[in-house]
């Protein structure tokens, strides 16, 4: 009875993860899932062109330049309390119910700013907003490792990347256009979230129980690798560290502009259409660079492209504003999958929610830290501080990242080298 058990699970399970049709976009779950991944970008940055805007709509309020520049990381803050346990619930309750549950709240919390009458009240709609992110994030990220493996699973998460800078740009290039009109208007494009449901309803379906528990193959749960926890919390750290740096872009840059004379709504919806334009081009090529370089050699070259793109924005000249964005986004676009890939390769099938949870809650520590470091550090050594020490602090990141890449490289040459030698008898003798 129990073998006929355990067949019936095993063929549940080969079932659920079958081949995926050919190119991988064309499954439908892909395309829902891509549309949940675009709605992080959506959750944040949505509004930055329309922060200069709000600060002044809001002027009475004595703490209106701090509530403002919190506007955006505020949904960070939810998300890094709620995530963890929200993957949690979708390892034991399944990860369909929350995700859809988890747009619908998107929609509701997103489009609040519309109507609140008040900085505060708007804030707090922004850590609803954060609740939601959290489901939607935790359960997505979940799901591609239930749903894909193997050379799919990397595709797919570099198209996680693609599909959140495309999204990015089609939603702040909105945002830029409507704040030039209303500060309140870029909140609307949260509604836009509602046409995803109906997809995300018919194609998203919760794996077989046994595939999160008693059907998991060794190779696939990361059976026989016990520090897989030390080296997620290590990938955890780093995300957030990256995510914080990143984050001066959509927090600090429309400030930067409107200091230095530009329309600053305008000017940052550019500026930050090219940098998600030139992030989605290059996400796209990271399965092809990573199988090249491998995962540290990627890390090395997107640190250096954000360093590059840091020590172009003092500059503030047009032309250097978005080869700055370009670089920044190039960079930030090609480490980004790996951290996606390389923690659904560490956590057991059964700790996926956990883990993504756990990767959802650095990306938004990072963001939310932002503002609450950069500000500071903008009035007491000016934007062009903060920009050189940030790009030496990536500098130093790529130089680690590159050292550790070419050290394993000559451990496994060496270890090559030595199986390929025959032994001397007299390597034995003393």
């Amino acid at each position: 009875m129990q073998e006929l058990r355990a067949t019936q699970e095993l063929r549940a399970t080969q079932d659920f993860r079958a081949t995926p049709p050919h190119p991988i976009w064309r499954d439908r779950r892909t395309v829902a899932l891509l549309m949940a991944a675009s709605l992080t970008t959506m959750a944040n940055a949505t509004i930055s062109p329309a922060l200069p805007g709000l600060e002044r709509l809001f002027s009475g309020d004595p703490n209106a330049a701090m509530l403002t520049r919190l506007l955006v990381p505020a949904p960070a803050l939810s998300v890094a309390l709620c995530a963890p346990l929200a993957g949690l619930v979708a390892d034991r309750f399944g990860r369909r119910a929350m995700l859809l549950s988890g747009t619908i709240l998107f929609v509701i919390a997103g489009c609040a700013g519309l109507v609140l009458p008040d900085l505060p009240t708007i804030f707090a709609s922004r850590l609803v907003l954060g609740i939601a992110v959290a489901l939607i994030m935790t359960a997505q990220t979940a799901l591609v490792g239930d749903y894909f493996t193997g050379k799919d699973r990397s595709a797919l998460t570099s198209l996680q990347i693609s599909a959140r800078n495309f999204g990015g740009l089609i939603f702040i290039s909105l945002a830029g256009w409507g704040a030039t009109l209303s500060p309140r208007l870029p909140f609307a494009i949260y509604g836009l979230a509602a046409a995803f449901l109906p997809l995300m309803w018919i194609a998203i379906v919760d794996p077989p129980r046994s595939a999160h528990s008693r059907g998991a193959k060794p190779a696939d749960s990361a059976a026989g690798h016990p520090p897989w926890r030390a080296r997620l919390a290590l990938l955890v750290l780093l995300q957030a560290l990256t995510n914080m740096i990143f984050f001066v872009m959509p927090t600090q840059l429309s400030f930067l502009l409107e200091e230095r004379g530009y329309n600053s709504a305008a000017m940052t919806g550019a500026a930050l259409g090219v940098l998600m334009l030139s992030g989605g081009g290059f996400a796209l090529l990271y399965p092809r660079i990573q199988r090249a370089i491998g995962h540290l050699g990627i890390f090395a070259m997107g640190y250096v492209a954000m360093a590059l793109g840091f020590l172009l924005l003092p500059f503030a000249t047009t032309a250097s504003t978005f080869a700055a964005t370009a670089a920044i986004g190039t960079g930030y676009a090609l480490v980004s999958p790996c951290f996606i890939a390389l923690t659904l390769g560490l956590a057991p099938l059964r700790r996926r929610g956990l883990a993504g949870g756990l990767l959802t809650t650095s990306v938004f520590i990072g963001q939310f830290c932002s503002p609450l470091l950069g500000t500071p550090l903008i009035a007491r050594y000016g934007f062009d501080g903060l920009f050189h020490g940030t790009a030496l602090l990536l500098m130093a990141m790529a130089v680690a990242a590159g050292a550790v890449g070419v050290l394993s490289w000559l451990n496994l040459r060496s270890a090559l080298t030595s199986k390929r030698m025959p032994v001397s008898p007299r390597s034995s003798l003393p």
